[in-house]
């Protein structure tokens, strides 16, 4: 099970670099107004709340005392490589937790600002509220580079190329198992 979590985890992570790699200093920066956040805001949302929910997470409350949300909507960033430098912190993190859950601890008790949830219910928590964040992020991104910007999934109008070859991938595959 773990395993998946990671790959999944993984893909997330992947759009997130794929994104930061098209962008300058200055775009991970740049906010529509004084309401929206930043790349750089989210990123430090998103590592903020890893940290916190993943730092021992089989023994301590996944709200640690040390974390400040509200400060994480606050830039304290100088620079875009602090800013993927935190987001690494935070996902290094998450994939040590991932890490260690086993058939033993998947329906374990843990908790999250007291509320008692299952190992397993708290990855998929996490599995919703990443890749909200993520998306956000290349939105952004997306909206950001404009003509410039480097597809991430199925380029458009390529649907039915992009089926095709999934369908012969698959079927040499298959091919090959039934040897």
């Amino acid at each position: 099970m773990k395993d998946l979590f990671i790959k999944r985890f993984q893909y997330y992570k992947m759009l997130g670099d794929k994104s930061f790699e098209q962008l300058s200093d200055e775009q991970i920066f740049w906010q529509f107004n004084q309401e929206s956040n930043s790349i750089a805001i989210i990123v430090k949302h998103v590592a903020g709340n890893m940290l916190s929910r993943w730092t021992n997470f089989l023994t301590e409350d996944g709200e640690k005392p040390w974390r400040n949300r509200d400060e994480e909507f606050l830039n304290t960033f100088q620079s875009k490589d602090e800013v993927l430098d935190y987001w690494e912190k935070g996902w290094k993190c998450l994939f040590e937790a991932l890490s260690q859950i086993n058939d033993q601890n998947l329906y374990s008790t843990i908790y999250i600002r007291n509320e008692g949830h299952s190992v397993i219910d708290a990855v998929f928590r996490q599995l919703a509220h990443y890749p909200y964040h993520i998306g956000q992020i290349v939105f952004i991104a997306k909206m950001m580079k404009n003509d410039d910007w480097k597809t991430l999934s199925i380029a458009r109008n390529k649907s039915q190329d992009f089926n095709n070859e999934m369908k012969d991938k698959f079927s040499k595959n298959e091919k090959l198992h039934n040897r």
